[in-house]
């Protein structure tokens, strides 16, 4: 019987195309080596989750990923971006490059988390002493991207195209006073030499079960920039208020008045946004009016046109209160991440693909995200694709899973083995598409 259902097998493959053909045996072989090296790429992820390293200071993260990509004999940059990692995957036939991308750097955490390889690691951060975790699954991202390079390395000679892994650093942001992350990783040309086609990227999720997938086309994860307002009054006595100009009393409509920009001004069934005041300082005792108040914030938007009104908004009111109150008023935003656009026509073409790799029904369409990426820098240069990777234990309940950035932060490495196949077919059927011939 095993017999002959093989020569149907073998009947049913001699009717495809040569080039189908090839695929397939492909997609055979990509399966096969992320079910060999599947321990391996555990042991990496857990490695590297007990020796976590701040943002630009990924050195020996960095180390282990060239002596891994050079031991593949892939063409290996160091020193990108501070401390980032190019490889360069030369495939035996001609066509596009795509480029694979994974962030290395944790988080100023302390980890809470009872597990054998718990991070025990100190670091600096502005210039305090602290824990370090790989609190947002950065781990995860660098294995499972060397998982890559060793499978889809060893099938060099029937890769239509160029592989290029860009192994980035400072993607929480660099250190204040540097730069770093995708966009510097840019600046120093690691789109370049050959030039990028597109871009692929992922990002592990802590409250969706593992062997899931979940994308969003166009935007999937909010632009974030910083917002600093200073209020100017003059400094009186506090049981004399009308003797001077309370920056207090200012700030706090200029707070109230704030909210009224995504409640009031903003088209909400077009996209989301949130303006945040995460912080105010001012005064030193109960009976003085200070002389000046500070607010620093986030913004977030999924939309520029609307990214363009907050900004123009926040100066407007925060400059009229401050007028009507009789105080100056100081507004600085600074832009941070674009939005992460996934490229909607690249989308629509790659949707099999990723059903195809994690099974229909476990491929999602999600919400967008008001957290941000700096992969939204390779997105805005090159069509590009982030789709999201379930880590959540199968049992838990999402409710109870402990969000990114915070010391319970859990994932469930069992799930590394889609992450590994989906980037692997990713790349060869972009590269085996219509859309990549001629490349």
């Amino acid at each position: 019987m095993r017999t002959f259902f093989s020569l149907v097998a073998v009947a049913f493959l001699l009717t495809l195309p040569f080039t189908a053909v090839q695929s397939q045996n492909l997609s055979v072989k990509i399966d096969q080596m992320a079910e060999q090296i599947d321990e391996k790429v555990i042991s990496w992820r857990r490695d590297i989750h007990q020796h976590p390293e701040l943002s630009n200071r990924e050195f020996r993260t960095a180390k282990m990923v060239a002596e891994h990509l050079e031991s593949l004999g892939i063409e290996v940059q160091t020193g990108i971006a501070h401390t980032g990692v190019v490889g360069v995957l030369k495939g035996g036939k001609p066509g596009p490059v795509v480029a694979l991308r994974a962030d290395m750097d944790a988080l100023p955490v302390v980890e809470r988390v009872d597990i054998p390889f718990a991070s025990k690691e100190k670091g600096e951060y502005n210039g305090e002493e602290v824990g370090v975790m790989h609190a947002c699954g950065h781990d995860t991202h660098v294995a499972i991207l060397m998982g890559v390079a060793e499978t889809l390395s060893s099938m060099r000679k029937d890769l239509k195209g160029t592989v290029k892994f860009l192994f980035q650093p400072a993607e929480e942001g660099a250190p204040a006073g540097e730069e770093g992350g995708a966009d510097l990783m840019i600046k120093e040309g690691a789109l370049k030499n050959p030039d990028v086609d597109v871009v692929f990227g992922l990002h592990i999720n802590s409250q969706t079960p593992v062997n899931t997938i979940g994308y969003r086309p166009e935007g999937t994860m909010a632009s974030v920039d910083g917002l600093e307002i200073i209020v100017k009054g003059t400094q009186t006595h506090g049981a004399y208020p009308w003797s001077g100009v309370d920056p207090i009393v200012t700030s706090a409509q200029i707070i109230m008045g704030l909210q009224t920009i995504v409640s009031r001004n903003l088209e909400l069934l077009k996209a989301p946004a949130v303006v945040t005041i995460g912080k105010i300082e001012g005064g030193v005792r109960s009976n003085i009016i200070p002389e000046e108040v500070k607010m620093i914030g986030t913004i977030r938007s999924l939309d520029p046109e609307m990214q363009d009104k907050i900004h123009k908004r926040i100066h407007e009111i925060a400059t009229n209160i401050g007028e009507s109150a009789g105080a100056e008023v100081e507004v600085n935003i600074s832009r941070g991440y674009p939005v992460t656009y996934n490229d909607p026509e690249l989308t629509a073409q790659m949707l099999g693909t990723l059903e195809e790799t994690a099974g229909k029904e476990n491929v999602i369409l999600r919400n967008a995200v008001t957290g941000a990426e700096d992969f939204s820098y390779f997105a805005q240069e090159v069509p590009g694709l982030f789709f999201f990777l379930g880590g959540m234990p199968a049992d838990m309940n999402p409710e109870e899973a402990a969000p990114h950035h915070t010391p319970d932060f859990y994932i469930d490495d069992s799930g590394l083995k889609l992450g590994v196949r989906a980037l692997c077919n990713l790349t060869l059927d972009y590269m085996e598409s219509p859309e990549a011939m001629g490349k």
